[in-house]
């Protein structure tokens, strides 16, 4: 069907889901960044333990302003994008239903134009964080301050690995969750769900018009998430610790790798994957949720 301006609003569904998500479980988003940014060593309950006795509760949620600020067009744009190049290759393909090669392309594709239309706050977003972030006095104290110390182009600190690693991260986000979805409505289940849904139309409130149900969407949106965490997160670390360089001392990404390596091993590069995977979770599942829920508000076809 033809895309009418009103009807991409439900693209927003996907990031307001994602940006309340993000501010329930900001706690373990910081968490995760002490490992990756100040080379936290101890176990989660000691670091729980020290960042409550040193900032209060509200520490918890240090940087989750920027952080949503971040968010929700780099969701917005995700998902407007995904569907945008899924439905192009459709049209180039002539297919009736979008191939697997085609989702992870057009995911791919997707997650390179969020990140570098977005990359900008998540690099203030670490620098607050950071050992003396507390001093440069919020987002628009550390975008001053990193204008004026480094240039425009230090927003960009971490680009190349953000890009590497944004190409996977979309191509298996959406991948996994589009081939869960399709297998499942391929299934004797699936397809009787959908000649009910059919059948019965808009006599169905909204959660029973989704596709998938409301339980299935939230698990598939899960899986998808953590997956697309687990497979690229060693770039997260090199682009978190690419973007704490000073202009002075600042090293290549390749370089980076192999220092975090020379440091603390392989397993540096992994440091704080179990907080990241425990926020991913219910991220993902409650984006998707919303993002679909919204689809069926607004009654936006997707294509297949």
């Amino acid at each position: 069907m033809g895309w009418s301006f009103c009807s991409h609003g439900f693209k927003f569904g996907g990031s307001l889901g994602f940006g309340l998500s993000r501010t329930c479980i900001a706690p373990l988003e910081r968490m995760k960044l002490e490992y990756i940014v100040r080379g936290e060593q101890g176990n989660l309950l000691e670091l729980i333990q020290r960042i409550a006795t040193n900032e209060g509760i509200r520490g918890f949620w240090k940087g989750n302003l920027v952080n949503i600020l971040r968010t929700a067009p780099f969701k917005s744009i995700n998902f407007y994008a995904y569907d945008t190049y899924r439905g192009q290759l459709l049209k180039l393909s002539g297919n009736e239903e979008t191939t697997n090669f085609e989702r992870f392309v057009a995911g791919a594709a997707a997650g390179v134009t969020a990140s570098l239309l977005c990359l900008p706050l998540d690099t203030i977003r670490t620098v607050m964080v950071a050992p003396g972030g507390e001093a440069l006095g919020g987002v628009v104290g550390a975008f001053r301050h990193m204008i004026q110390t480094e240039g425009f182009f230090s927003l960009y600190k971490g680009l190349v690995p953000s890009l590497v690693s944004m190409a996977p991260s979309g191509a298996v986000f959406y991948g996994v969750y589009d081939i869960l979805k399709s297998a499942y409505l391929h299934t004797p289940e699936g397809k009787k769900r959908l000649e009910h849904m059919k059948q019965e139309g808009e006599e169905l409130n909204a959660f029973d018009q989704l596709e998938l149900g409301p339980m299935r969407t939230l698990l598939y949106g899960a899986i998808a998430g953590a997956c697309s965490e687990a497979a690229t997160y060693p770039f997260e670390v090199v682009r978190r610790r690419l973007q704490m360089q000073s202009h002075a001392k600042r090293l290549s990404a390749v370089a980076t790798c192999v220092k975090i390596i020379e440091q603390g091993g392989v397993p540096a590069l992994y440091a704080g994957l179990i907080p990241s995977l425990l926020q991913v979770l219910p991220s993902a599942a409650i984006s998707y949720f919303v993002y679909e829920f919204m689809k069926v508000v607004l009654k936006v076809e997707s294509s297949a």
